[in-house]
């Protein structure tokens, strides 16, 4: 049996624990609930963007979709970083969030590539 877990869900899942996070940011005073806006914006809508490229009316589509869930994808981990290196979290509290982050980045990142290469055929 397989561990395999559809991107489209692996997304979901990672906003779900981005929305946990961020709830626990905004009961923070001060900054941490600043930054716990912009995490939730962009790690809530990499899984919107990936779901709406399911229905991509074409590879063009698809591809424009998907590079914006890429974007997303890296202004999340950006967030992430910063709330080590500002020491609101600590790397162990984000770690498994930043590793799911750059993973999710590397997929996008090669769905891209291989429907462009469908495209020059």
């Amino acid at each position: 049996m397989s561990n395999y877990i559809p991107i489209p869900d692996r997304a979901f899942e990672f906003a779900v624990r981005i929305t946990m996070l961020c709830s626990y940011l905004d009961k923070q005073p001060g900054t941490p609930r600043l930054l716990a806006a912009q995490l939730f914006r962009a790690g809530t809508s990499i899984g919107a963007n990936i779901e709406e490229s399911q229905s991509a009316e074409s590879d063009r589509d698809f591809i424009s979709k998907q590079s914006i869930a890429l974007k997303e994808a890296k202004e999340t981990r950006y967030w992430l970083r910063l709330l080590i290196k500002s020491e609101m979290m600590t790397e162990a509290q984000v770690k498994n969030l930043l590793d799911e982050c750059e993973q999710l980045i590397k997929i996008i990142a090669k769905s891209i590539v291989t429907t462009k290469g469908k495209l020059e055929k």
